[in-house]
């Protein structure tokens, strides 16, 4: 019963982080560019309007619960280190908490916020806006990058 739990929380965690990974890396790649192209005002309400629907959206448990098993898988991992696949689970858990969650929480989500402040067509919006696409995006690849591999290490360590 106990491997049963596990490969199905191995298998939850690998797709979610996999599908986290691609949404961060539509925002990176595309989105993101194609929002800076717009005019500040036009882009900042485009954003924030993304920003307000995204956390009533499905994405929201599929980004908890992620997470959730993710910091779980951790805990596992570290409880069976000498059993096939314990390191793969530790580090796959951890570096999704670590670089997809704690990076959400630390910088990309002060500056959403630091944006819904700003009046769009003010003229301090414009450093504020060209800022956050910066700073946003760069946090943003680090999502990607983290969920990604998160989703790599928790197949290896299915495949264990």
């Amino acid at each position: 019963m106990r491997q049963v739990f596990t490969t199905g929380l191995l298998w939850f965690s690998a797709v979610g982080c996999g599908l986290m990974a691609g949404v961060y890396f539509a925002f990176s790649t595309f989105i993101m560019t194609a929002l800076g192209r717009l005019d500040q005002a036009a882009g900042i309400v485009v954003m924030n309007a993304i920003n307000v629907d995204i956390v009533r959206s499905l994405f929201m448990p599929l980004f908890l619960g992620t997470t959730i098993a993710g910091a779980a898988l951790v805990v596992m991992g570290v409880l069976r280190l000498s059993e096939p696949g314990a390191v793969s689970m530790i580090a796959g858990g951890g570096l999704y908490v670590v670089g997809m969650f704690v990076v959400t929480v630390v910088f990309n989500v002060p500056l959403n916020d630091a944006l819904a402040a700003v009046q769009p067509s003010s003229p301090e919006a414009g450093a504020v806006w060209a800022a956050y696409l910066k700073d946003w995006v760069l946090w943003n690849h680090v999502r990607t990058v983290a969920s990604a591999v998160a989703s790599a290490l928790l197949i290896v360590a299915l495949v264990a």
